[in-house]
């Protein structure tokens, strides 16, 4: 689905990605992780064309996301992102947050995209709150719309820019609830996160990234119990308690 190879980009003399290459097989889930600063939101960026690059290539589904000549909005609607802030239009309800793209860019009828709506608000469990505006929900809720959002176009992949950075720790459990039941779907994900608990127990490939590199990449097993870096084992020696144990407690309660 992605090919990623010899990614380079710089803002000015900042060299933010050095020489990245990566593979995501479709129906597959990435995990990358990393300390601030180390390009993971920029890599996902550029997927879907939000950031351009200098050097290198990428592929989505076939389509060069470098090219002069591709496509930006054919892209992106394969590619669904979600944020870290929820970017969700406050003066459009929830409804209408879901029904804009697809009626935009996919040309789809009011009654067609309003029906898409309502059944991914009911697969996201906010089929109550469609009426209502970003403003009247929780944090929780409102990522959960961005979810279901992004599912609105049909992608064939989907992007998560640290989608429970802004949450408080009640509210993370229901987002990571709809983005564990979305790889139980074989949606293809890249997911940029600091939960490792969800990384351990939902991720087929764990890349760690530091300085605008890829450090080391492998399966969860690999990466939580046999770390080849000394940075990748500081790094997770600082998350791992108490908070990574919470979250896996909650993803493993979640697959059972």
């Amino acid at each position: 689905m992605i090919r990623i190879r010899n990614l380079t980009k710089r803002y000015g003399s900042f060299q933010v990605l050095t020489d990245c290459s990566l593979d995501v097989p479709d129906g597959r889930v990435l995990v990358i992780c990393g300390p601030s600063g180390s390009g993971k939101s920029t890599l996902i960026k550029c997927i879907n064309g939000l950031e351009s690059f200098d050097e290198g290539s990428i592929e989505v589904d076939g389509i060069s996301v470098g090219d002069p000549s591709a496509r930006l909005p054919q892209l992106r609607a394969k590619v669904g992102m979600v944020f870290q802030q929820f970017e969700l239009f406050p003066h459009l309800t929830v409804e209408q947050n879901l029904m804009l793209a697809p009626r935009r860019v996919l040309g789809r009828g009011r009654a067609e995209a309003r029906d898409r709506a309502h059944a991914l608000l009911d697969r996201v469990g906010l089929l109550d709150q469609a009426a209502k505006y970003p403003a009247a929900l929780s944090g929780g809720q409102q990522q959960r719309v961005a979810i279901a959002r992004g599912l609105a176009m049909d992608p064939g992949v989907m992007l998560f820019d640290e989608p429970t950075s802004s949450l408080d720790p009640e509210m993370i459990g229901e987002v990571l609830d709809v983005m564990i039941r979305l790889a139980e779907t074989g949606m293809t994900m890249i997911c940029v996160t600091h939960e490792l608990g969800f990384a351990r127990h939902v991720a087929d490939e764990i890349v760690f990234m530091d300085g605008g590199r890829i450090v080391e990449a492998g399966s969860p097993e690999e990466f939580f119990t046999n770390t080849r870096t000394d940075r990748a084992r500081r790094f997770l020696a600082r998350l791992l308690y108490p908070g990574e144990l919470a979250q896996a407690a909650h993803v493993e309660r979640r697959l059972e």
